[in-house]
């Protein structure tokens, strides 16, 4: 049973404890509007007639930078959306982290935007208050996630139908970061877009460039080099020399030829690598004695070690 004096000291305990909260309160910023949907659902209700239109790729045109912690450098797609019957819901999907930046024609209505990939999708361009579910694999949305190309269409109606009520109208696939989303119009008319959320705004401060960008600012800065045709042949003489160093020489065998060396640079100094050291955007970096390997994820690109005398990298496999 509790008595009259502890239920005045919990009073008491109460009271003081409120009054200093409240003489450290301070405005709260929290924002909702790149945290996946609690449900694969528009809270608000849909019109009786509208179209669903779906486009994609696996990603868009490179950018300098990047929008998540995935390691990959984000692409970039342009998407016009011209539908002068219907109001319009997109449904847009890319395996890559992508900015998909929305313009429209006149007389077109946006109504809603089911955004979906691997890592982490963004959608700019369209006013604020638009409905915008993004679900992908990396925000564990909802909705599941998708990504779209000619090979990946086989989930996008059932999908369709449990968010929206009815299948897809037709998909338009992305080319190179560009895609016209319903009628084809002329190249004079007139396209809007909004400027309230920027494809830029989704830069990640914390992160510095990516890709090209960034290998051709550390140039500028002294950490790298573009590498040359003699250090490819130095690499060359030297590891012919590692590599019979205790054992005898074959009469008439010929020396292994020069490969190429897509990429190539020379480490001067201290480097973190870059993001998005992918597929055309990948590196050879060739590192003296004495001087420390980079650090960070290769990707698709290798290192040349004259301290170990070791080529580090998927590709190295290839070389053999």
């Amino acid at each position: 049973m509790v008595t009259r004096a502890r239920f005045g000291m919990a009073i008491a305990l109460a009271t003081a404890v409120a009054g200093a909260t409240a003489q450290n309160l301070k405005q709260f910023e929290f924002s909702s509007s790149d945290m996946a949907s609690a449900t694969c659902a528009f809270t608000a209700p849909l019109p009786a007639d509208f179209t669903v239109l779906a486009a994609g790729e696996y990603g868009g045109r490179p950018t300098d930078f990047q929008i998540d912690q995935s390691g990959h450098e984000a692409t970039r797609i342009d998407a016009v959306v011209n539908s002068s019957n219907k109001p319009v819901i997109l449904m847009l999907g890319a395996y890559e982290p992508t900015v998909w930046n929305i313009g429209w024609t006149r007389g077109t209505d946006i109504i809603g935007v089911l955004v979906s990939g691997y890592h982490r999708q963004a959608v700019a361009g369209l006013p604020k208050g638009t409905p915008i579910i993004n679900s992908t694999y990396d925000n564990r949305g909802p909705c599941g996630y998708f990504y779209i190309n000619a090979d990946q269409l086989e989930g996008l109606n059932p999908l369709a139908r449990r968010v929206f009520g009815r299948a897809v109208d037709k998909v338009y696939l992305s080319r190179k970061g560009k895609v016209v989303i319903g009628e084809p119009f002329a190249d004079q008319t007139a396209l809007l877009t909004s400027a309230d959320v920027t494809p830029e705004s989704f830069r990640d401060q914390k992160a510095g460039l990516a890709g090209p960008a960034a290998l051709a600012d550390a140039v500028r800065k002294g950490i790298l080099r573009v590498a040359t045709a003699a250090d490819v042949r130095a690499w060359d003489a030297a590891m012919m020399k590692a590599a019979s160093a205790d054992t005898p020489p074959v009469a008439g065998a010929n020396v292994r030829a020069t490969h190429e060396m897509y990429n190539g640079y020379v480490v001067l100094k201290e480097f973190a690598l870059p993001a998005g050291l992918y597929g055309a955007h990948s590196a050879t970096f060739i590192v003296p004695k004495g001087v420390p390997v980079p650090t960070g994820k290769l990707g698709h690109s290798r290192v040349l070690d004259y301290n170990t005398m070791q080529c580090t990298g998927a590709v190295c496999r290839a070389d053999r």
